[in-house]
């Protein structure tokens, strides 16, 4: 009931309004025509194709990367740590909700400075009785994650959580605190078909993590991880940088190609008063993003009143338009994604299952009958490079060492699972089966860029979105791997 309490108590301003009221408020409204072309909400999509696609996505990872996966306990390496790949991990044993489910656009950002506002926006939920609830002073308490839904309603946490056919189960591990503090909201949208919104608490500078009563950052990194799209929404108001918000960009290293910094509420400056304030804002950020080309900034006001008289409102269109296509972007790429993403998750995957086998190998022979094997193992453990673990694992095929894990997680992982638990992969075949190194390494060289292929070879060519709204050149694709 919390939830829906959060959600609908708030009371729409046309539902007070006498019809004179409504009708100058209906005068000031923005045309949302555009959001509708852009993203072609309107255009109907064959998801048979798209199911098909799906279903051999996750017969090859069931197949040839989960066995792997399960026999050297991947999901018991320290992910974070050792990720070779800035971005999401599959945690435990990738469930069907991780690969079927929809792009994840992460709301993220100071209190009060729109993210909220901004949804309701996309979806059209103003002034209608479950739009989220803004205000001038903070209002987002919860992450809200806004899907798709045959009726409106609203999920508690615990019940997100518990759902196996959903994605949200490993939130389970952030406590009880958390999960009273995480809210979904499903409604029938045809925007929600294709991707998920998650709304986040605004940053408060002066208020400690511990003061929330979970871990704030850690639960951040868990959607940071997931998601395939990022804003960082940003007011003119609100651009110094406190321990919290850079925190926040700590996190964030390594995922630019999906960070788009949103500059909101622009029409209340004068243009040269915005061109300063956008001037403050990269200076305010330049210490926290150190990359060669700084993530995309878009500037405009993302709410659907209209723009403030004089000022430069076809600037915010062209910005707010660009913003849609990378949206759009990310919906339609959405399955080369999740191919891009499970394939290099079979990477991680192989790479892990060479070094428990390399470190099995390397303890058989230096074992003898008169040998301790705790002391054995701890030489081997305690330095690894003397024995060639890593760099063997460089003579292999298709193994970068930019993709090699960090050695100190496996003095953790072996001291969980102790190696004479583990056979070695010469071991790990069968007559029906076959050999688990052989149907993962096919799966990663041949199967997954097969079928990405023949997604890519079956696309009819139809008119861009930006073809149909006039706003120039359609930009290329930040989410795929070349």
């Amino acid at each position: 009931m919390k939830g829906l309490v959060s959600v609908c108590c708030f009371v729409s301003v046309l539902a007070l309004a006498t019809p004179e009221e409504e009708e100058v408020l209906d005068s000031i409204l923005r045309d949302r025509s555009h959001i509708e072309e852009t993203l072609r909400l309107a255009a109907e999509e064959s998801s048979g194709d798209y199911a098909a696609a799906l279903l051999r996505l996750r017969k090859i990872y069931h197949n040839s990367i989960r066995p792997m996966e399960h026999a050297y306990k991947y999901n018991e390496l320290r992910q974070h740590e050792i990720s070779a790949y800035p971005g999401r991990t599959l945690g435990d044993s990738a469930t069907d909700g991780e690969i079927t489910s929809k792009p994840m656009v992460l709301f993220l950002g100071p209190w009060s400075v729109g993210k909220s506002s901004m949804i309701n926006y996309l979806l059209g939920l103003q002034d209608t009785p479950y739009q989220l609830y803004t205000g001038a002073e903070p209002t987002t308490s919860e992450f809200t994650v806004i899907m798709h839904g045959e009726k409106i309603r609203s999920v508690e946490g615990i019940v997100m959580a518990a759902d196996s056919s959903r994605s949200f189960s490993p939130l389970e591990k952030f406590g009880q605190n958390f999960l009273e503090k995480l809210i979904g909201i499903e409604m029938p949208h045809k925007l929600l078909e294709r991707v998920t919104f998650v709304d986040t608490p605004g940053i408060i500078e002066n208020r400690k993590q511990q003061e929330r009563g979970y871990p704030f950052n850690d639960v951040c990194q868990w959607f940071i991880d997931r998601a395939d799209l990022i804003f960082v929404v940003f007011d003119p108001t609100k651009l110094d940088v406190g321990l919290e918000l850079e925190m926040l960009f700590r996190q964030l290293k390594g995922r630019e190609s999906q960070i788009r910094i949103i500059l909101n509420k622009a029409d209340s400056l004068a243009t040269q008063d915005l061109m300063r304030v956008y001037g403050a804002l990269f200076w305010s950020l330049a210490p926290l993003i150190n990359v060669t080309e700084p993530p995309r900034v878009y500037v405009s006001s993302f709410w659907p009143y209209d723009y403030a008289p004089n000022t430069s409102r076809e600037l915010f269109k062209r910005e707010e338009v660009s913003l849609l296509e990378d949206l759009n972007q990310v919906i339609e790429n959405r399955l080369e994604n999740k191919i891009a993403f499970i394939r290099q998750h079979g990477i991680r995957v192989r790479i892990h299952g060479l070094l428990v086998d390399r470190y099995v190998q390397t303890f058989k022979e230096k074992m003898s009958f008169f040998s301790d094997p705790e002391l054995v193992f701890k030489e081997i453990i305690d330095d690894p490079d003397k024995f060639y673990i890593f760099k063997s694992i460089l003579a292999k095929t298709n193994v970068s060492k930019f993709d090699l894990p960090n050695r100190d997680a496996y003095r953790d992982f072996f001291g969980i699972n102790p190696v004479t638990s583990f056979k070695q992969l010469s071991a790990q075949c069968s007559y029906m089966g076959g050999c688990l190194l052989d149907k993962i390494e096919k799966a990663i060289t041949e199967d997954l860029p097969g079928l990405l292929s023949s997604i890519n070879s079956s696309k009819n060519p139809i008119l861009s979105s930006c073809e149909a709204t006039g706003c120039g050149e359609k930009p290329k694709n930040r989410y795929r791997r070349n």
